[in-house]
């Protein structure tokens, strides 16, 4: 049977959707052999990586695309449950030069919002249970990629082993450093606007004010629209249930006190997960414009 497993081969050698890839790498099993599953599941994670192209580098080819959740601080790791993950899956891409990061809706859709790091500072990339170990060199500081899919793990461990080499370099690169979706140039932490080309980010500080002052605000300036407006509802359905409940104390109803508090405790939970919440989202670099052209430098 003859294999196939390119669209294209052009100067860059071959292509899929105009992405350069390793095809005996991304369309085979852990020993090497073609597997028409492998590469149908690729084809599938590929397409969600249609505005990649303009950030790769002169020789840089994809060895295989794979599904995850970002990395989670820990407030949000251990004082959130699923809903929270669910909207932190996100797509990882490795390629002969780098590890990128791709945090992406709970659909897999690109949100503007990319990360490279490099293997040049990185001490040991290693898989564990289906959590991704990634050991910067640089402070001796990890981070882990949760619920990689289980189908890529062995492929993953495989890659690892005999084509990924982590220099363990204490540089600037010993981080994971995200990228500016207009210029694709490497962003300052803590900054919320491109050096280079002035594009904009939302800011941690506004989305803690637009959660703690507009009903389900948090999650809408992070662009998470619909747990955004169940929120809401859920936060103004207590609001006005928290005011009859402080009417009826007033009046002196018997019980109406401890459903009082009970209600605003509920409340000010809810409003600390948003805060919690949002400003997890809004690290991810999410830039104010939604608009604009890639003009890669």
């Amino acid at each position: 049977m003859t294999y196939t497993p390119v669209d294209q081969i052009g100067g860059g050698g071959p292509k899929v959707l105009g992405l350069p890839v390793d095809p005996g790498l991304m369309f085979s099993n852990p020993k090497g052999i073609p597997k028409s599953r492998i590469e149908k599941r690729q084809r599938k994670l590929i397409v969600k990586l249609a505005f990649l192209k303009p950030f790769l580098k002169p020789g840089e080819k994809l060895l295989l695309v794979t599904t995850c959740y970002s990395p989670l601080g820990s407030p949000g790791q251990y004082l959130t449950g699923f809903v929270f993950v669910y909207l932190k899956r996100s797509l990882l891409v490795f390629t002969n030069q780098r590890l990128l990061h791709v945090p992406t809706s709970p659909a897999y859709q690109y949100r503007q919002s990319l990360a490279q790091i490099p293997y040049e500072g990185c001490s040991a990339i290693n898989l564990k249970r289906g959590v991704l170990n990634v050991l910067y060199a640089r402070f001796n500081r990890a981070e882990y990629f949760r619920n990689v899919a289980v189908s890529d793990r062995r492929k993953i461990r495989a890659l690892l082993q005999a084509h990924i080499k982590p220099a363990g370099r204490k540089s600037e690169h010993s981080r994971r450093i995200f990228l500016c979706p207009r210029c694709t140039r490497p962003l300052m932490q803590e900054t919320f606007k491109c050096r280079h080309c002035q594009l904009k980010f939302k800011s941690r500080f506004k989305a803690i004010l637009m959660a703690i002052l507009v009903p389900g605000g948090g999650y809408l300036y992070a662009r998470h629209y619909l747990i955004g407006f169940l929120s809401a509802v859920v936060e103004m359905f207590l609001l006005v249930y928290l005011g009859v409940s402080l009417k009826d104390a007033h009046q002196g109803l018997s019980g109406s006190l401890p459903y009082a508090v009970a209600v605003g405790s509920i409340y000010l939970a809810l409003k600390t997960i948003t805060v919690i919440h949002s400003t997890e989202f809004v690290s991810e670099y999410l830039p104010t414009e939604k608009n604009f052209d890639v003009q890669p430098q």
